[in-house]
């Protein structure tokens, strides 16, 4: 027997990040983030899950799992949209942060949404030749 396939969700990722000065420390620089997901398919999906690996200037990499984003586990009907946002904090910038949201159907299938890697970056970084 041959599992199915794994279900293509269709969901656009888009990132919208910003350093937050004012929230901000030589030992803790912290960044805003705005996340739009766009359902261009055909089928509903709800988001249940997120995960991310977020990596400072040193290489410390930290992992976050959890249930939904922002205490919410959004449905996303064919064309629908759903945006949130929130913060992330580095002891050492800048960084990198990516990962991927798990995605049910209504038959209860599970896929996975990468979200590609996107820089936190404080704009302070200079290279020198």
């Amino acid at each position: 027997m041959t599992p199915s396939p794994v279900p293509d969700p269709e969901i656009d990722v888009q990132v919208d990040v910003r350093h937050l000065p004012d929230h901000s420390t030589a030992q803790r620089q912290v960044f805003g983030y705005v996340i739009t997901l766009h359902n261009r398919g055909g089928d509903t999906w709800q988001l249940v899950a997120r995960h991310w690996d977020i990596q400072d200037a040193r290489g410390h990499t930290i992992t976050v799992d959890g249930e939904g984003v922002v205490g919410e586990q959004p449905i996303l009907a064919p064309g629908a949209r759903y945006t949130y946002n929130s913060f992330v904090t580095l002891d050492t910038a800048p960084g990198v942060m990516a990962g991927h949201y798990v995605m049910r159907d209504a038959w209860g299938q599970s896929a996975q949404v990468p979200v590609l890697p996107f820089r936190l970056d404080t704009g302070s970084e200079r290279v020198l030749n």
